[in-house]
């Protein structure tokens, strides 16, 4: 990436193979994932803005092929996953052959896990996490029946939070444009899924949970929706705001939030410290095991394909887009 212009400009080049440094370990990739963050940073329009040039990629799965001076948490030959970090924002990411990482954010492969499943999980199940449990102190799932409805649901974070939403015993609402996908999410759990753009959405989602209504929103689309997604919401109703796929939100009436007693929060995974994290995602990885459900994988694309796969994430994925970088 040599210029904040988008991931059309990106190009494919040679550079050094990186050296892992003092409780890093340099990881040849296997699978890279792709992340609407990934494109809002090639656009200058997320808050890191890294030396150029820089190279994308927050999450994939690889094999350590060497550490740094003083580690002994992994070793070469190790097949890991990355968890959360600088990975791809601050430093060059995993778009490339290979790359080095701190070992405080390496966790290995979880038991009956394929290589796909986990190398796109880590990042969006800790956002779906933190969206979900953020409203209370300590941050704890909501209560077992509350009603959670997820914008843009088929997305990565969006079919993480509908597995994670059941797990903890809520109702989930889907929201998503493609009756394909629609059917997927209720295979994956949802009880009820609907198409944003139908016209009478309000009603519909409203009838469908009668007489209760909507207790926490993963919002990952912004846009017009929020306005009607506010309108669904009960007392203390809730909202975690992930993303913006839909552009910002048209003439937000602050009235809307009055006398329920709603909130809408910010979700920033970067708040996550090395050891939280590595705890939330061992329940993470626990809940889904008990669920009998994985992470849901939309495509693989090949290394030199990487813009083939940055368009497939901007059409609307049902779950992640993966580009497989070595063998």
């Amino acid at each position: 990436m040599d210029s904040y212009e988008g991931v059309e400009k990106l190009r494919l080049d040679e550079v050094p193979d990186p050296q892992p440094g003092p409780g890093q370990a340099a990881i040849k990739m296997i699978y890279a994932a792709l992340n609407p963050a990934d494109a809002f940073l090639a656009l200058g329009q997320y808050p890191a803005k890294p030396k150029l040039p820089h190279v994308l990629g927050r999450d994939g799965v690889g094999e350590v092929v060497a550490v740094g001076p003083g580690v002994e948490s992994v070793q070469p030959g190790a097949t890991v996953s990355i968890l959360r970090g600088d990975t791809g924002v601050d430093v060059w990411g995993t778009l490339a052959e290979t790359t080095v990482v701190d070992t405080s954010h390496l966790v290995p492969v979880p038991d009956g896990w394929s290589l796909q499943e986990v190398a796109g999980a880590p990042l969006v199940y800790l956002t779906s996490w933190q969206a979900l449990t953020q409203w209370s102190d300590p941050p704890a799932p909501p209560k077992a029946g509350s009603v959670l409805l997820v914008t843009g649901a088929s997305g990565g974070v969006g079919s993480a939070s509908v597995l994670l939403g059941k797990s903890m015993g809520l109702t989930v609402v889907g929201l998503s444009r493609s009756a394909e996908k629609g059917e997927q999410l209720r295979q994956l759990g949802a009880d009820f899924v609907f198409d944003p753009a139908a016209k009478g959405l309000r009603k519909q989602v409203l009838d469908a949970i009668a007489p209760r209504r909507v207790d926490i929103v993963v919002d990952n689309v912004g846009g017009a929706l929020f306005n009607e997604v506010i309108a669904m919401l009960g007392y203390a109703g809730r909202i975690s705001v992930v993303g913006r796929s839909g552009g910002t939100v048209p003439e937000l009436n602050t009235a809307s939030l009055f006398f329920r007693r709603n909130r809408i929060g910010g979700v920033a995974v970067a708040d996550y410290s090395s050891a939280a994290a590595r705890a939330t995602w061992n329940q993470i990885v626990a809940r889904l095991d008990k669920l009998g459900k994985r992470p849901v994988v939309d495509s693989v694309f090949p290394f030199a394909g990487v813009k083939a796969a940055f368009a497939r994430l901007g059409e609307g994925p049902m779950g992640k887009v993966l580009v497989k970088v070595t063998a």
